[in-house]
């Protein structure tokens, strides 16, 4: 199916915005408004979660008088796709938003959720940020500035959504200090700074001065943050409006820190969340029902009394149109800034389930951001010396585990792998099938080479041809818990995102190298592309491999020919992949130039031509590119 018809399949066309009136309210009822508190970068490190480091006593009071969620997620560990899927109720992997920093155009019935507030009458504001991974439209906000407030509405009478984010908590933040202690502590009056050598530290972290002082640094952060939350909450009073005001305060995604904010850990996906709804959510309870953010658009809409789109993928957990507790929640990693990655996560209340569909690429891939803080260039000190120990270490293993399974239960930092376990064989089965079945609802187009999305966004993909090709592979293994066979008929069959989604997956067995060879002469360029990575990684060193490369070298689609050229540089040919690699880099598709430079980063700098290449890179203004040739080259450009 194709992403326009799978997403014309879900909903109809928004009409237009109307102006407001007091008629808009049957019955003269008075709407509720809506106040949306939003930070940056923490897990639920909140005193009223019950973290014992933190001081937030204006966010306690608000729990106090309102309910915890103690189970909300983000649906990715970094904000802008977290943020296309607030603003939006749908799952970045449908849009086509999940790639950090992209931009997607959204399909023509998908509209911000603030659009339909508007068309029932409320005054929307949003101050400021909006990082949607799409140009908002107009339509979407009545104001969105750094002034945007609900005292600017003309009418005091109509109802309002407003909407504040605070950035103090970004990792930027965390990663920088004030520049005096003074100016620490007036932002902070009349609290105290954190101690460093009080805190406790995760076990991720090794235990040096610098690390601690950062650590204390981020919940320094959090209390300047609650202070911030703490003056909206008053101006609410002051306005007198609190008691019919639903206040939602929620973080974006994990900790900025090393190994937290990007990763679909806990750390990296599980957010604060409190909802303050006076009347209607007795104060001081903790609600324990799994919550993603995908659920945000359409609880709001419910608890106004409007209509959720049938587009919306998540559940109102609020409101009119509150459904059934969820069973799981869903995470994807995808490309973070100029690296590479593709990860599926599931969580129930207990377990986690992780797949890595690249192993090969390691949890350590240096991202220029967050490797120019200090806490990040700390850890590689003290892993440079030897002296990292236990969990320490798992972020510097070569490679990634197939599959990850964690009782979040009996191990909250997620650091014990036991997917391999036979006790927890029927938990690791159930989550495998509850992915395979989301992954195919969802339309996850995580799995079409970044190269490949404009295609697939303009609906201009080839239709298959009438004689379609026939593969085979008789073996006797499974993966994900599934015969190859089952994938195999995936492959033969017309279904683009199930076929890819196969493909990658029988990429990751050794014994479908055949198979993989005839792939790579596939008509979907995106196919051939995963046909040819995975042959590369596999180390297939047969001679009729190289043979069928060469000829995909050929191939005029730039994702075929690109995973070609890496998986004949990974073969040890280099001297036949360097003119496509090379001529590449000139191409106008940023991220055909991204899989050029990341294939260069694997040949080396010695080699001849390399170091000229990447050097011309370097002249383009900040892409991702860039940031690769800037790290291959030994330059830093933070």
């Amino acid at each position: 199916m194709r992403r326009r018809d799978f997403l014309l399949a879900t909903g109809g066309a928004l009409a237009s915005v109307p102006m407001w009136t007091k008629r808009s309210f049957a019955g003269g009822e008075s709407p509720p408004n809506i106040l949306w508190l939003t930070c940056e970068d923490i897990n639920p490190h909140l005193g009223c979660f019950g973290h014992p480091d933190a001081t937030t006593p204006h966010l306690d009071r608000l729990a106090s008088e309102g309910a915890r969620y103690v189970s909300a997620f983000s649906v990715s560990g970094v904000c802008a796709p977290s943020r296309s899927c607030l603003i939006t109720g749908m799952y970045p992997n449908t849009l086509s938003t999940q790639h950090m920093r992209c931009k997607t155009p959204l399909p023509p019935h998908v509209a911000c959720f603030s659009e339909y507030l508007r068309q029932a009458g409320y005054y929307c504001t949003n101050n400021v940020k909006t990082d949607y991974q799409f140009d908002p439209p107009a339509s979407a906000w009545d104001e969105c500035s750094k002034e945007a407030h609900w005292r600017s509405r003309p009418d005091k009478a109509q109802p309002f959504f407003a909407v504040f984010n605070q950035t103090i908590t970004h990792e930027s933040s965390i990663g920088t200090l004030f520049e005096s202690d003074e100016v620490l502590r007036q932002r902070l009056e009349p609290l105290a700074p954190h101690a460093p050598e009080a805190l406790e530290l995760p076990p991720w972290f090794p235990d040096t001065p610098i690390i601690r002082r950062y650590w204390a640094h981020y919940f320094d952060l959090i209390t300047i943050m609650d202070k911030w939350a703490g003056g909206l909450l008053q101006q609410l009073e002051e306005d007198g409006l609190a008691e019919n005001t639903i206040v939602f305060f929620f973080g974006d995604n994990g900790a900025g820190l090393p190994w937290c904010k990007r990763w679909l850990h806990d750390r990296g996906i599980h957010v604060p969340l409190i909802i303050r709804w006076p009347g209607k959510l007795a104060p001081g309870t903790e609600r324990d029902e799994l919550v993603s953010f995908v659920d945000f658009a359409p609880t709001v809409l419910s608890s106004v009394g409007a209509q959720v789109p049938a587009h919306m993928q998540g559940r109102a957990f609020l409101g009119n149109a509150e459904s059934p507790p969820r069973n799981y929640v869903f995470a994807a990693r995808d490309r973070m800034d100029e690296r590479y990655d593709l990860i599926r996560a599931i969580r129930d209340k207990r377990f986690k389930y992780i797949r890595n569909y690249e192993p090969y690429r390691p949890y350590d891939q240096h991202l220029v951001y967050p490797e120019s803080f200090p806490v990040m260039q700390e850890i590689r000190r003290v892993e440079k010396e030897g002296a990292l120990e236990g969990a320490q270490k798992l972020y510097f293993a070569d490679v990634k585990p197939l599959e990850e399974l964690y009782d979040t239960q009996a191990d909250p930092h997620e650091i014990q792998n036991i997917a391999g376990q036979p006790e927890f064989a029927h938990e690791l089965d159930r989550l495998r099938e509850a992915l395979d079945v989301f992954l195919d609802e969802s339309a996850d187009t995580g799995f079409i080479p970044e190269i490949d999305l404009r295609t697939w966004l303009a609906s201009a993909w080839p239709s298959p041809p009438e004689t379609l090709p026939v593969y085979e592979l008789a073996i006797n293994t499974e993966i994900f818990g599934k015969p190859v066979e089952t994938y195999v008929e995936v492959v033969n069959g017309t279904v683009r995102l199930r076929r890819l989604r196969a493909i990658k997956t029988l990429g990751l067995v050794a014994d479908a190298l055949p198979l993989l060879r005839a792939a790579l002469e596939d008509y979907d360029p995106a196919v051939a592309h995963w046909a040819a990575v995975s042959l590369g990684h596999l180390r297939d060193a047969f001679p009729e491999t190289r043979a069928a490369l060469l000829k995909a070298l050929e191939r005029e689609e730039l994702s075929a020919k690109l995973g070609a050229a890496r998986a004949l540089v990974l073969l040890g040919h280099i001297d036949v992949a360097m003119p496509v690699l090379l001529q590449t880099l000139t191409h106008e598709n940023e991220y055909a130039r991204l899989s050029a430079v990341e294939t260069l980063e694997l040949v080396g700098v010695d080699y001849p031509g390399v170091r000229d290449a990447l050097e011309a890179v370097m002249k383009e203004k900040e892409t991702y590119p860039r940031r690769v040739a800037a790290t291959v080259l030994g330059i830093k450009i933070r």
